[in-house]
């Protein structure tokens, strides 16, 4: 018997369009002469709460489920998937649809019992088949990505057959040969190259639905945007990419170099825009300008600070330039965070905070390095991220402290700190749990890392916990304000921040504070 596997780029809520596709697929599954066809589950709405929805919408599902019904002649058609967990043989999933006009009437198109025509010609034997479908569900703050990799497995468990991911394919499988066609080569993708394919996809997917063909970028010379770069230019072509380069007196040559440069080896468009005039202006300005007390007519005036004129440059960027050059191209601009500054807030409100879409926002900086060499490698072929680029030490530039050319930049360690930040978000630990493995010297095995990178910055139980409750007070502090104001991201890890990860304020345990009591009390 000849199955069809439809691994199907599902559209959330355009049933007719997703009907379309079922069709023209199952017209093709009968020309190769199929029995079955097996699409993903909810095929035809692409949503999962049809029952919810309005009575138009839900006339309009019935109506495509009679298309694919008048379809159906002559060939099995599941929608729903084969229970790839069950101990019984192609399962069919309890919420599965199968259509087919050799079956009577009354069964056509309704919900099926543990039995169908397909299971019937299995026999005895317990291979898996999963079909999965492709495409993106757009939570508002979160995208979620369906990679497809759909796939059959003999009666041991080996992959015989799988599809590619984030592509619209139609497989063929013949039931008799399961058993005897040997196990797929295994050539796992490395990390990379999936989190490229998935971003690559969801920023294309995305693009396309608001209808934007063009972006804006703001390029610092420093890895997160290039790597930002390097990913819209291979998505939307680089003539269709404007990167803006925005040097305040802090912005040293190396960087303004470096993003020259990587401008040129990307072919993007390229544009470069002071910010200093105009924050030397806004200086002058709010320091001049009285605040009245209407009550009894006493003035005063405002003082800025050195972190108040920081980020200052940091809205200016994005709150004036970015959003005047992406109005005037009639598109958006990009949010080039990371993970690791999600978690703790690392950025400016109404500054890089602000954006349309924060492709890379799953991503731990690590991760972002090794997708820069990936897209040098794999995709370009060739060096269009500078190695200068990878090197360089990560800052913001926004004051003195933060000369690159001194080997001065951002507050946070990454070598260390992602993995903090990851035990935080992905792995749902406390302080408590935090510092009892430090103190029990288990720590850098529980990171993954050297123990001498967690030496190298911490002398003392007291500077390490210090640290630790910096970044968890930021964590379940302002950074959450931040978060929620952020912009979209693409969710490649499965571990996004979710609302039950905010509490109000930084909680320690009872724990926490007795240990912590007694290593500052015994050792210091």
């Amino acid at each position: 018997m000849k199955i069809a596997l439809a691994q199907l780029e599902i559209r959330a809520g355009y049933p007719q369009l997703n009907t379309q596709k079922i069709v023209r697929m199952i017209y093709e599954a009968k020309r190769n002469e199929a029995a079955a066809i097996v699409f993903p589950d909810n095929a035809i709405a692409g949503i999962s709460n049809v029952d919810a929805q309005p009575d138009a919408f839900k006339a309009d599902v019935d109506a495509c489920r009679q298309q694919i019904e008048a379809a159906a002649s002559g060939i099995e058609v599941i929608i729903g998937s084969i229970d790839p967990d069950s101990r019984k043989d192609f399962t069919i999933d309890n919420t599965a649809t199968v259509f087919s006009l050799n079956r009577p009437k009354a069964a056509t198109a309704e919900p099926v019992e543990k039995k169908s025509f397909l299971r019937s010609l299995i026999g005895n034997r317990k291979p898996k088949i999963k079909v999965n479908p492709v495409g993106m569900i757009n939570e508002g703050k979160f995208i979620y990505l369906f990679d497809g990799r759909s796939a059959v497995c003999n009666s041991k468990g080996a992959t015989i057959l799988r599809a590619e991911p984030f592509v619209e394919q139609l497989l063929y499988v013949d039931s008799e040969a399961i058993e005897k066609l040997p196990p797929e080569i295994d050539d796992a993708q490395s990390d990379a190259e999936q989190i490229y394919q998935a971003l690559r996809y969801g920023t294309k997917r995305f693009l396309e639905l608001i209808g934007m063909d063009k972006i804006v970028i703001g390029i610092s010379g420093g890895i997160d945007s290039a790597v930002a770069a390097a990913l819209y230019a291979d998505v939307l072509g680089p003539s269709n990419v404007y990167l803006i380069n925005m040097p305040s007196q802090f912005n040293s040559i190396t960087t303004r170099g470096l993003s020259e440069t990587l401008a040129k080896n990307l072919g993007c468009q390229y544009m470069v825009v002071s910010i200093q005039e105009s924050i030397d202006a806004t200086i002058k300005q709010l320091e001049a300008a009285p605040i009245v007390l209407q009550a009894d007519g006493s003035t005063s005036t405002l003082t800025l600070g050195s972190f108040v004129k920081e980020n200052m440059q940091a809205r200016d960027r994005s709150a004036r330039v970015l959003a005047a050059v992406a109005a005037a191209l009639g598109c958006g601009f990009t949010c080039n965070a990371n993970k690791a500054e999600s978690t703790i807030g690392y950025a400016t409100l109404y500054g890089d905070c602000a954006g349309i879409l924060a492709a890379t926002a799953d991503l731990w900086k690590y991760q972002v390095y090794a997708l820069a060499e990936h897209l040098n490698v794999n995709v370009y072929g060739r060096e269009v991220i500078p190695q200068g680029i990878i090197d360089i030490v990560p800052s913001a530039e926004l004051s003195n402290a933060q000369n690159v050319d001194e080997g001065k930049g951002d507050p946070v360690h990454y070598d260390y700190h992602d993995h903090l930040f990851k035990a935080f978000v992905e792995k749902n630990q406390l302080p408590e749990d935090i510092l009892k493995a430090y103190a029990d010297g288990r720590l850098a095995m529980e990171f993954g890392i050297e123990r001498s990178i967690i030496d190298g910055y911490f002398g003392s139980y007291k500077e390490f916990i210090d640290d630790l409750e910096r970044w968890w007070n930021l964590y379940r502090g302002v950074a959450v304000a931040k978060r929620l104001q952020a912009p979209p991201s693409i969710i490649v890890s499965g571990k996004p921040f979710h609302a039950d990860d905010i509490m109000n304020g930084a909680y320690y345990t009872q724990g926490y504070l007795a240990l912590k009591k007694i290593l500052l009390d015994t050792v210091g």
